[in-house]
């Protein structure tokens, strides 16, 4: 496990969500979506860089290796089951939903998740 894995976490995962949305994906865009600073996200970046996880060009292109992108969308699918789950079968309001499935994403078993995903099969 790395160090503030949940914050590593939500990065992967916007970075995901982002590249999906537009090809050219850079700092800028990260701190946006999350609204965070630019010298924190500077920082994640840069750690993400180091491990491993993204890449980034000469000209701030940021993009997920394959290992980052395997992470990203794992952590992805958590967010979108739970999301599914708490709005489906909770009947909570989407907004609480997406809300608390960013929180439950990052502390979830695998176990508990694998069974959470057979109860919308």
């Amino acid at each position: 496990m790395h160090v503030f894995d949940e914050s590593r976490e939500m990065y992967l995962e916007t970075i995901l969500i982002l590249c999906k949305e537009s090809d050219f994906v850079r700092s800028v865009d990260i701190a946006n979506k999350l609204d965070y600073s630019k010298p924190s996200v500077s920082r994640a970046v840069k750690n993400l860089l180091n491990e491993g996880s993204i890449t980034v060009a000469d000209n701030g292109r940021i993009q997920l290796t394959k290992e980052g992108l395997e992470e990203a969308e794992a952590i992805y699918e958590k967010h979108k089951v739970l999301t599914r789950i708490f709005i489906e079968i909770l009947k909570l309001e989407p907004e609480l939903a997406e809300r608390d499935a960013c929180r439950v994403e990052h502390v979830i078993s695998d176990e508990t998740f694998e069974a959470l995903k057979k109860l919308i099969k």
